[in-house]
C-alpha cells in the first residue's frame, strides 16, 4: 500500500437498522468512522450507545430522508463513503413458513434502497439471512437492481464459521459499488483455516449463578429459568443429540408418536457438541424447544453471554434491557467478525479508487446490468 497507516483517511459510514451494533463494531474495527447509526428498537439503540462511538438514534427508516440522515451524521454532500445495514430478516427466514411475501417487514428492503438512492454513497452493504439470496428474496433483489442503476451489485453467501465464529450461520451480503468508483470489489476470503469449536468459544466461562442473577465478572452471563421437567428431559440428551434421545415416557406429548427418523424438529431439545459448531443463533437461544441451544456439558440452555461469544462479540460488549430484549438483540445481530472482514474488503476498494493502493481485486467486476444479474441470481 502507498504510504503508512497514518496517511490512510478515516472513511465515513452510516448504518441503518443497526440493532445493538454488531455491524457497526465490525466496520469500526475495519477502519470506518461510523458517523451515524439508527434503529427503531430503543433498547438496541441504548446498547449501541453504551458500547460504540458515534451518534445512534431511534428512528424509523420509512420516515427518514437522505437529508435527515446526512444532517444527523454531520455529513455534507459527497462525504458518505459507505451506507450499511441489515433490514429485518424474519420475513425471509427459512423458519418463516409459507406467507413470507406478505410480511410487511420485507418492504423495509425497499426503504433501504430508497435511502441509498437519496444518499448516493460510494458503496453500500446490505446484510440479510441466507434465504434472502435465494428464491425468497429474488423479487426484492430485482427491485434493488431496477432502483439503483448507478450501482454495480455483488451478491455473496457467507458461512460465518469461515470468519472465526463457532457457528454455521449463513448470511447473504449485497455490496453495491457506485459506477464512478474505479476500485472493483471482491468478497473477502475466509479468515480461518479451521472452524472454531463451541469449546473454544465458551469453554473458559464459569457456570452462571444458580439464583438467575448476572455473573459478577461476565455481564449478561445469566441462567435461564427452565422447569424441572424440561431439565429432566434434557438430561438424557448426549452431545449432538436431540429429542429423539429422550426416553418415550419423558418426551413431550407431541413427540411421543413422532417418527424419530423424520420428525420435523430435529434440533428441538438439541445439545451442542463441544468439538462442533452451533447452528444459527436466534432470539430463542435460551429455550430447549427453540433449537439446538443446549449447553454441551450442563443441563441448561446457553446464556446470553455464551450466545454473544458464539456471535463474535467481546465480553466487554454489554447488552442493555430485559432478558427478552437481550435475546432479541443477540439473535438478530450481524456477527462483528464477518462485518469486519467485509468492511476491510470495501475499505480496500475505496483505497484503490482513491489511489492509495494499486492492488486490484482478483475477482471480476461487472460493467453492465446483464452481467451483474449472473452473480445475483445465478
Amino acid at each position: 500500500m502507498a504510504g503508512d497507516a497514518a496517511e490512510i483517511p478515516r472513511y465515513r459510514a452510516v448504518e441503518s437498522f443497526c440493532g445493538p451494533g454488531g455491524l457497526s463494531l465490525g466496520l469500526h474495527r475495519a477502519g470506518f468512522d461510523v458517523r451515524l447509526a439508527f434503529d427503531a428498537d430503543a433498547m438496541a439503540v441504548e446498547t449501541h450507545r453504551r458500547n460504540l462511538p458515534g451518534t445512534c438514534i431511534v428512528a424509523l427508516a420509512e420516515y427518514l430522508t437522505g437529508r435527515d440522515v446526512m444532517a444527523a451524521g454531520g455529513l455534507a454532500s459527497g462525504d458518505l463513503d459507505l451506507f450499511s445495514g441489515g433490514p429485518p430478516c424474519q420475513g425471509f427466514s427459512k423458519q418463516k413458513r409459507g406467507a413470507h411475501l406478505g410480511d410487511a417487514r420485507n418492504q423495509l428492503v425497499l426503504e433501504y434502497g430508497r435511502l441509498v438512492l437519496e444518499l448516493r454513497p460510494r458503496f453500500f452493504l446490505l446484510e440479510n439471512v441466507g434465504m434472502f439470496g435465494k428464491k425468497r428474496g429474488r423479487a426484492y433483489l430485482e427491485s434493488l437492481v431496477d432502483m439503483l442503476p448507478d450501482y454495480v451489485l455483488h451478491k455473496h453467501m457467507y458461512n460465518c464459521a469461515d470468519y472465526g465464529l463457532a457457528q454455521t450461520r449463513e448470511r447473504c451480503i449485497i455490496v453495491g459499488r457506485r459506477r464512478d468508483q474505479p476500485g472493483g470489489f471482491r468478497p473477502p476470503a475466509p479468515t480461518v483455516q479451521r472452524w472454531r469449536t463451541v469449546a473454544e468459544a465458551i469453554g473458559d466461562l464459569p457456570e452462571p449463578p444458580d439464583d438467575y442473577t448476572d455473573h459478577l465478572a461476565f455481564p449478561n452471563h445469566q441462567r435461564a429459568r427452565v422447569t424441572q421437567p424440561n431439565i429432566d428431559r434434557f438430561s438424557f440428551v448426549p452431545q449432538g443429540g436431540g429429542w429423539q434421545d429422550i426416553p418415550l415416557e419423558h418426551r413431550l406429548e407431541c413427540h411421543k408418536n413422532a417418527d424419530v427418523t423424520s420428525g420435523g424438529w430435529p434440533d428441538v431439545y438439541g445439545r451442542l457438541a463441544w468439538d462442533g459448531q452451533c447452528p444459527t443463533i436466534t432470539g430463542g437461544f435460551d429455550s430447549f424447544t427453540r433449537g439446538r441451544y443446549g449447553h454441551p456439558l450442563h443441563n441448561r440452555p446457553l446464556t446470553p453471554r455464551e450466545a454473544a461469544r458464539i456471535q463474535g462479540f467481546p465480553d466487554t460488549f454489554v447488552f442493555a434491557g430485559t432478558r427478552a430484549n437481550v435475546r432479541s438483540q443477540i439473535g438478530n445481530a450481524v456477527p462483528p467478525p464477518l462485518a469486519e472482514a467485509v468492511g476491510r474488503a470495501i475499505l480496500h476498494s475505496l483505497m484503490v479508487s482513491d489511489g492509495l493502493t494499486s492492488d486490484e481485486p482478483a475477482a471480476p467486476d461487472y460493467a453492465d446490468e446483464e452481467q451483474m444479474l449472473l452473480p445475483l441470481f445465478g
